[in-house]
């Protein structure tokens, strides 16, 4: 049987109308957080830009490191700034040393998630059902904007029986899969698209201050004078994007076990070539 990755890798060289085989054009290094989104969008455009002939490393960081690496120019860009809410405090600090590219995917949202079969519906009414969520709420990384974000609506709305639990997107999503399971309530910080609103029924809790603001978008943000050192790379980070749908599907695959985000992404390219060939340079799609 033919491996459905090497036929994926095929397809998606003759989609991008390029060949892996081209001499090396240089190297490109992307910094990411290790949010399944940013996993899969960051593998994706990883994949794009080696198959153009670039040698692209992706360096997993904090929400805080990455936005420092773009903006001294240690690194060359990312397609993982959530904003204008998350991570407005990071690019506030270097606003004068990158560029915003503009969103890269639009639909997201942040908030406190759920399962569906929980008897509360606000934020308001954490601290009344605290004993029944063991007294937490439980998070991702410390450095995350999500986490701050919720410290602050911890304050705003008084919730004073709850404590937010640090982690990682993994125990986060690990532990809500296991409280699904013994159909226990549960409530941790989430964001859209993520793989877990496809597997389980979840509902976000009102938020009727707007301490984590409205529908966000996801932006590329590439460091100052990409443009000028790697034109055709500027151009296919301008060019990204994608739908949550279509972002969706990847995650899905990279949930499966041992799954390899860069061979999904490959399969990917191959499943959507009209979709890649429009985030390619005027001269490569002609």
């Amino acid at each position: 049987m033919i491996n459905r990755y090497a036929v994926a890798a095929l397809a998606a060289m003759a989609a991008l109308g390029t060949s892996a085989l081209a001499a090396d054009k240089g190297e490109v290094e992307l910094a990411y957080v290790e949010w399944s989104s940013e996993v899969a969008s960051t593998n994706l455009v990883k994949a794009v830009l080696e198959d153009m002939g670039y040698d692209v490393k992706i360096t997993p960081v904090s929400a805080a490191a990455m936005w420092q690496a773009v903006g001294s120019g240690d690194v060359d860009g990312l397609v993982a700034a959530w904003l204008p809410t998350t991570h407005n405090h990071y690019l506030e600090q270097v606003s004068d040393k990158v560029v915003d590219l503009g969103p890269n995917l639009v639909g997201t949202r942040i908030g406190l998630v759920v399962p569906a079969y929980v008897e509360i519906d606000s934020i308001e009414e954490l601290n009344g059902a605290a004993e029944r969520f063991d007294g937490k709420i439980i998070g991702i990384d410390p450095g995350a904007g999500l986490m701050s974000k919720t410290e602050k609506v911890l304050e705003d709305y008084d919730i004073t029986d709850l404590t937010l639990v640090e982690g990682t997107g993994p125990i986060m999503t690990a532990v809500l899969g296991d409280a699904i399971d013994k159909e226990e309530w549960v409530v941790v910080t989430g964001w859209t698209p993520h793989w877990k609103f496809a597997q389980y029924d979840l509902k976000y809790l009102d938020d009727p201050k707007g301490v984590y603001g409205g529908e966000e978008e996801i932006h590329t943000i590439v460091r100052a004078g990409l443009k000028e050192d790697m034109p055709e790379v500027y151009a296919v980070l301008d060019n990204f994007s994608w739908t949550p749908d279509q972002m969706a599907e990847l995650m899905v695959m990279n949930q499966e076990r041992r799954a390899d985000p860069l061979k999904n992404a490959k399969l990917w390219i191959a499943e959507h070539p009209d979709v890649v060939a429009s985030w390619m340079p005027a001269a490569e799609s002609e």
